[in-house]
């Protein structure tokens, strides 16, 4: 299409859109207008007054044939010019940017390898060089993880393990500011994964006028292949936590295969699953259930095996960092009047040793039972009335005790312990929780996943039975499960006995999700649901009798479906609670010799800021050596510290960080990183078109394939930037203007024809 636009009208598109059209008519151009006019008039006039055999719509299409032939012969009379910019031959320098990262080796254009291509068409002796050249001076880049100067494609290993494009330009503009730049040519498959914004590269481009030619290589989509989606882990699990993981393996090429999912930890197979491959790009998901029973960092390897004809192998395994922690994570259990929950969550989870239940009943006015303290003076008083207190804990289980027994402070100390600090909150049913407990409208109301309806007038109405089923969501999720191996069967949930209910909760809040839920015959119950809130999160189980699950008559002895479903329960309750030391990287695997930003938040044991503490990280190679390194507070944010470690060797680097107030020890935390060669540049390594025009198209450049590269010399010479001087280029001889003369007059002819006019 591009070709016969420019046999038309000379000029190929892009230059339209780069030039500006003038008239360099020697007459004035009102007197050639007005001449225009006074021409058209007449042969109206004498269309007009003709008669005979002419009927009045013979006489108009004759006419407008008539007038638009005189119309196209004006404008060749008024010499229409193409007024365009032109940089001047060898002052002008271009920036060439080759893509040297792995995914060029995957196969382009005719199966041969895309850096096969980068290699023949931006060689010393090609043709496109040898123009490029005739007219610029070259500087040759490359750029995977990094950007550095080359004499050329020949001295490329296309070995990168990542694609940072934005630092690319970067590199190449700020190196090539002192000299007069017509543009950046940029060859690659568009692959950009170091996670930079591309719109910050661009910015500066932008405001230099610095064009920038995109040269995509590959096909847009790889096949046969598959590949495995992105894996999602919590970063920390306590050891022995149930886990539940959604492996999404998209392909092409495999319809109707059936692959194994294999989830492996240290070479130790966990779990395997098989999942049957639909049409191309409609991923299929495995689910897959396992637990991690030794504490330490650990990279959790998911796989399928490669399969006969795929064209990359590489995508068909993810490995995710996990930390499993053996410490024990205490959870406070407020309950206001004695009751059977308490004994039966106490013996559901007493075999558990990373999980500690202190309970706070209350026996009489002012009078509390204490069970599972760690000392004398732990809640002594009664409930916390001190956020430092209170935020020892994990986790907060409300049982049913009313708002009015907590002050204001108190109220809204509960709320800032799942915003503030992080901790999970449980809300259990009973006759004083929830809306009967005259929470509605408090503190605690705010951060509840459920909506609070009105109490019944008459507390003997509140009463309900209800059958407990999952939800969707709940069928997947670990806290809902009544086993630890794989999903709870429909049948095991309908085998249960019912349990009751005196809170009527029907509504989850937006953004709210319901787990479980309970039939009655006036209609259904909302039986467990979470949401976050801030940095925690909330949970309401409005049911008062779960331990009905393990003493009914009806439930064998050896059926564990009470136990298991508190462990996972209260698991997940203290899932991911922050420590008074939080430490994160922005990856946890780097390329050898790969500096990596390290931040550690450090709070108060009231979980508030502290900006001015002592932050010291102990970095452990692989060798056993051991650097030592201050971290500074960033000072943009409250509380945080940062560093750069630098991992020069593969293998595993230990971070030890600690942190110290005014000679006391706040905290410390760990993490661990993985030094080795990385494969994403293997996912997702289809040429990524949509990145390559618009980075094209918003600084002022061009889009190519490897059929349309041949035009870039001329496009650089004319839409570049640099040294330029102007060039105006006659547009009244195109051909189209004569064939269009042409055909007016022809059609004005054929037409009397037909109607017997000549």
């Amino acid at each position: 299409m591009g070709a016969l636009f420019e046999a038309l009208f000379k000029f190929r598109p892009l230059l339209f859109r780069e030039g500006e059209l003038a008239f360099a008519t020697p007459w004035p151009m009102v007197l050639l207008l007005l001449t225009a006019v006074v021409i058209a008039g007449v042969a109206v006039a004498t269309y007009g007054s003709a008669r005979g055999r002419t009927s009045p719509g013979d006489r108009t299409v004759l006419a407008t044939l008539r007038l638009a032939a005189l119309g196209v012969l004006t404008f060749c009379l008024m010499q229409p010019t193409l007024i365009l910019s032109s940089a001047v031959d060898q002052r002008n320098f271009v920036g060439i940017l080759i893509d040297d990262s792995r995914s060029m080796t995957l196969p382009g254009e005719d199966d041969a390898p895309r850096s096969a291509f980068a290699a023949e068409a931006f060689g010393a002796e090609s043709a496109l060089v040898e123009a490029l050249s005739e007219r610029f001076a070259l500087r040759y880049f490359r750029f995977s993880h990094d950007a550095g100067r080359v004499p050329g494609p020949e001295a490329l290993a296309f070995d990168g393990t990542r694609t940072d494009l934005p630092s690319a330009l970067d590199r190449a503009r700020e190196e090539l500011s002192s000299v007069p730049l017509s543009g950046l040519v940029v060859v690659s498959d568009g692959a950009d994964n170091a996670g930079r914004p591309l719109a910050e590269a661009m910015v500066p481009l932008q405001a230099a006028s610095i064009p920038v030619f995109t040269v995509g290589v590959g096909d847009e989509a790889i096949d046969p292949d598959i590949q495995i989606g992105p894996v999602e882990l919590p970063r920390t699990v306590l050891e022995g936590s149930a886990l539940v993981v959604d492996v999404l393996v998209s392909h092409r090429g495999f319809e109707g295969a059936r692959v194994p999912v294999v989830v492996e930890d240290g070479g130790l197979i966990l779990v395997q699953d098989t999942v049957t491959l639909e049409g191309d790009d409609e991923p299929a998901v495995a689910r897959v259930r396992f637990s991690l029973d030794e504490a330490g960092p650990r990279r959790i390897r998911v796989r399928v095996p490669n399969q006969e004809g795929e064209a990359v192998t590489r995508n068909n395994v993810r490995e995710v960092a996990v930390e499993v922690e053996s410490q024990r994570q205490k959870i406070l259990y407020f309950e206001g009047e004695p009751r059977y929950e308490v004994k039966f969550i106490r013996r559901a989870i007493a075999d558990d040793p990373n999980v500690q239940v202190v309970v706070l009943q209350r026996t009489a006015d002012n009078k509390f039972l204490r069970l599972d303290v760690d000392g004398p003076e732990e809640l002594v008083d009664g409930f916390p009335d001190t956020r430092e207190e209170l935020f020892a804990y994990q986790g907060l289980i409300l049982g049913s005790v009313e708002a009015s027994f907590f002050t204001t402070d108190q109220l809204r100390m509960i709320a800032d312990f799942v915003s503030e600090r992080g901790g999970g909150l449980l809300a259990l049913g009973g006759r004083n929780a929830l809306a009967e407990g005259g929470y509605a409208g408090t503190a605690v109301d705010e951060v509840l996943p459920v909506v609070l309806e009105e109490p019944a007038s008459d507390p003997r109405r509140a009463y309900t039975e209800i059958d407990v089923g999952p939800t969707p969501a709940g069928r997947s999720h670990p806290a809902a499960q009544l086993r630890t191996s794989d999903e709870t069967p429909d049948s095991l949930w309908a085998a249960l006995p019912a349990l009751s209910t005196l809170n009527r909760i029907e509504r989850v809040k937006p953004g709210a999700t319901p787990l479980l839920t309970g039939v009655h015959p006036g209609g259904e119950r909302v039986v467990l649901a979470h949401q976050r809130y801030g940095r925690g999160k909330a949970l309401a189980f409005p049911v008062q009798d779960s331990w009905m699950w393990q003493m009914h008559a009806d439930v064998p002895l050896d059926d564990l479906s009470h136990e298991t479903l508190w462990q996972q329960l209260l698991r997940w309750v203290v899932e991911g609670v922050p420590s008074q030391v939080e430490v994160a990287s922005e990856r946890d695997a780097v390329e050898p010799g790969e500096r990596v930003r390290i931040t550690a938040e450090v709070l108060y044991s009231t979980y508030l800021a502290i900006n001015d503490a002592s932050v010291v990280a102990s970095i452990t190679g692989p060798d056993g050596s051991v650097v030592q390194q201050v971290m500074d507070w960033t000072v943009d944010e409250d509380g945080v510290y940062a560093t750069e470690v630098l991992p020069d060797a593969a293998g595993r680097w230990t971070v030890d960080i600690s942190a110290a107030f005014e000679g006391e020890i706040v905290g410390s935390g760990v993490l661990h990183l993985e030094a080795g060669p990385g494969d994403a540049e293997y996912f997702d390594a289809g040429r990524r078109t949509a990145v390559l025009e618009r980075l094209a198209e918003e600084t002022g450049g061009q889009y190519y394939t490897p059929a349309t590269i041949s035009s870039l010399p001329e496009d650089l010479q004319y839409t570049g930037a640099g040294v330029t001087i102007t060039e105006e280029h006659d547009l009244w001889d195109m051909p189209f203007l004569f064939l269009l003369l042409l055909g007016l007059i022809g059609a004005e002819w054929s037409y009397r024809r037909m109607r017997g006019l000549v």
